[in-house]
């Protein structure tokens, strides 16, 4: 198999918004060395390498659009950003070859990028949170690159790639939101508030019923009421509607209110949550859809007289993203992940962009690299 000299790559250079994306041609590929293993998919190549020198190859065959891709060249996302680099953290593909003293893969696998490429368990520190794809590190909108061994994971048997690549961070963000939090993971009974009808959100509802537990979510839009309840959902409430959607969420969990909420729009809504929440319950914060700002922000009070447990999560560790691949392999049907129809290729990166933030989609938006 003959080893291309050149790849194809978006870069984020500036932060200047979407015209800070650029999208460059037969960008050298740097030779191979020690350990370090070529990879060659169908629509889309990759290059794998092993910080220590154990490396295995895998291509890349679908990869997708999260939130934090679409603040990054605008400048708004909280997190460590190298000065340039390739975008994308989301991509499944097949492995071609490895390396030398590679064990967890073999030519032929079939695997998943993780997103903190040195969160293998536990939690975060400073290394691993300076570890994402996409941003503090080269991510995934090219044809070729180069990653850490135990910066893949397998991917669950029954989906197809691009389905598969939707996992890397919605799906390991909703999974953390109900699982991570040693001694309370989410069980049968629980009530689960979660907002919206992002990528995130429809992953919770997904887990939420895997879990056995009971699921109210929130939408401003009657057309999703119905895909909401698709996925599982016991009640929908719509937010344009019931203003204080907090209350209702409590009133309709029995009064004694919800066990987890997972907060996606930040400021803006988080009275809401800290309103719905039970005593004792757990509200994990994994976004600011709603903006940074808002005019009358909850105190750290309001955690204590709610007597709840706010945590803040950045997606999740290997260890996390193996334990949700075994639970959707387990149970596929259930928990297939919600693409969205329209989908696009590498050259068409920055319509896709556009097409998310203009709020076009339903589900992920995914990429076709070939």
């Amino acid at each position: 198999m003959s080893v291309p000299k050149t790849t194809n790559q978006w870069t984020v250079e500036g932060l200047d918004g979407f015209d800070s994306l650029k999208y460059n041609k037969d960008v050298p590929i740097p030779e191979l060395g020690t350990g370090q293993v070529l990879v060659k998919s169908m629509p889309v190549n990759f290059i794998f390498d092993m910080l220590c020198a154990v490396t295995d190859t895998t291509p890349v065959q679908g990869a997708s659009l999260n939130y934090r891709d679409l603040i990054i060249p605008k400048g708004q996302y909280p997190f460590p950003i190298a000065n340039s680099f390739v975008p994308g953290s989301d991509g499944a593909g097949t492995v071609l070859a490895t390396g030398p003293n590679t064990h967890p893969f073999a030519p032929g696998d079939k695997v998943l990028t993780l997103f903190n490429q040195a969160h293998l368990g536990g939690s975060l520190d400073a290394t691993s949170l300076a570890s994402g794809l996409g941003g503090a590190r080269d991510g995934t909108f090219r044809q070729h690159a180069v990653f850490a061994e135990d910066g893949l994971v397998r991917m669950p048997a029954g989906l197809n790639f691009v389905e598969a690549a939707t996992l890397t961070c919605a799906g390991l963000t909703a999974w953390n939101a109900l699982h991570g939090l040693a001694g309370r993971q989410v069980k049968p009974g629980d009530w689960v508030l979660m907002q919206g009808t992002g990528g995130v959100s429809l992953f919770a509802v997904q887990f939420a019923k895997a879990a056995g537990a009971r699921v109210i979510s929130t939408t401003g839009s009657g057309a999703k009421v119905g895909l909401l309840e698709s996925l599982g959902a016991d009640h929908v409430v719509n937010y344009k509607e019931v203003p204080e959607w907090g209350r209702r969420a409590k009133e309709l969990a029995g009064g004694r209110g919800c066990d987890h909420v997972v907060e996606v729009a930040g400021p803006v809504s988080m009275q809401q949550s800290l309103d719905a929440v039970a005593i004792d319950g757990v509200i994990s914060i994994i976004g600011f859809l709603g903006g940074g700002k808002a005019d009358k922000e909850p105190s750290f009070l309001a955690a204590l007289t709610s007597i709840c447990t706010v945590r803040g999560i950045l997606v999740g560790s290997r260890v996390q993203m193996e334990d949700m691949c075994r639970a959707v392999e387990a149970n596929v049907e259930k928990l297939r992940p919600v693409v969205d129809d329209k989908v696009f290729s590498l050259e068409e990166l920055k319509e896709a962009y556009e097409y998310m933030w203009d709020q076009k989609h339903t589900g992920k938006v995914c990429i076709k690299i070939e």
